[in-house]
């Protein structure tokens, strides 16, 4: 099998994928459009990644790619914010925590590719249509996992008054967004003043973890799944998927495995490397020295 039969077949696999959470969203009752809302939502981050991809592939760019996912979190979440007519005051934070998320990431990311002008990933794949085409409904799979939480949480009716869950989940969110705005900065001003090529991060929260960005993500999805937390029933307690899903992308199918081996290729050979590597945590913050 060549590889753009195997990229075709795995973004149908994708979209079966986001077909299966569709159910997650069964006892919603509103509509969009005429049409379920959290489906209507799940369609419309496929429809945008398509919109985009077309483009994209045309010019055979990936300046767009990581810009248009953070943006469908943005859409998506307000869109379900704005198509209620009672808001409640749990709806308002979950609402704007993606937003601000969302916003930053976005912008973060779409300054690092105007900066580096091209990302690795894409190299091959942009040439060829189906492999490119995956990267796009991976990240429309992404997307709707990510924010299923979040989305459902909106879209149900509920109690106007903060509960347990959604004060802990405020400051788990506040906690894991801090480390991973405050982990990215220092990198950012690293990348500025060193030589990544012969030198490595070391300080700040660096020091207390190989990947402190990665963390605070994982952990401030757990916060908006544990803010949402009240407001389920039945299937819709399912929606744990999010963070996990977080976790299972960030630590097994991409970022820590693919930074870790190019780190071990380019500083493998440093003795500094090699101790740091050894009394560094990989993922969660080492709170000793």
């Amino acid at each position: 099998m060549n590889k753009e039969t195997r990229s075709a077949i795995t973004s149908i696999v994708f979209l079966c994928c986001i077909y299966l959470l569709s159910f997650l969203g069964s006892n919603i009752t509103s509509t969009i459009f005429s049409i379920n809302s959290f489906i209507f939502l799940l369609i419309l981050s496929v429809l945008i990644q398509i919109i985009f991809f077309v483009p994209s592939f045309i010019l055979k760019t990936e300046k767009l790619y990581d810009l248009i996912g953070s943006s469908t979190y943005i859409v998506v979440i307000t869109f379900a914010y704005f198509s209620l007519s009672d808001k409640t005051i749990t709806d308002t934070i979950l609402f704007l925590f993606v937003l601000v998320w969302g916003i930053r990431l976005g912008t973060y990311l779409f300054k690092r590719i105007s900066r580096d002008k091209e990302d690795v990933r894409f190299e091959k794949a942009k040439k060829n249509f189906f492999w490119f085409l995956q990267y796009w409904m991976g990240q429309a799979l992404w997307v709707s996992i990510t924010s299923c939480a979040a989305v459902i949480s909106i879209l149900q009716n509920e109690n106007d008054y903060l509960n347990i869950y959604v004060i802990i989940g405020v400051l788990i969110w506040i906690i894991g967004f801090s480390i991973e705005v405050i982990s990215d900065f220092q990198k950012s001003k690293f990348k500025k003043t060193e030589n990544t090529t012969k030198t490595f991060i070391s300080n700040g929260l660096w020091s207390k973890s190989r990947h402190p960005n990665y963390f605070g993500e994982i952990t401030l999805w757990v916060g908006i799944y544990v803010i949402s937390f009240s407001s389920f029933s039945d299937i819709e307690y399912l929606t744990l998927i999010s963070p996990l899903f977080v976790y299972i992308l960030l630590t097994r199918m991409s970022g820590v495995n693919m930074l870790e081996k190019i780190a071990d290729e380019r500083y493998g050979h440093l003795s500094e490397y090699v101790e740091y590597k050894k009394n560094t945590p990989v993922l969660f913050l080492k709170i000793w020295k």
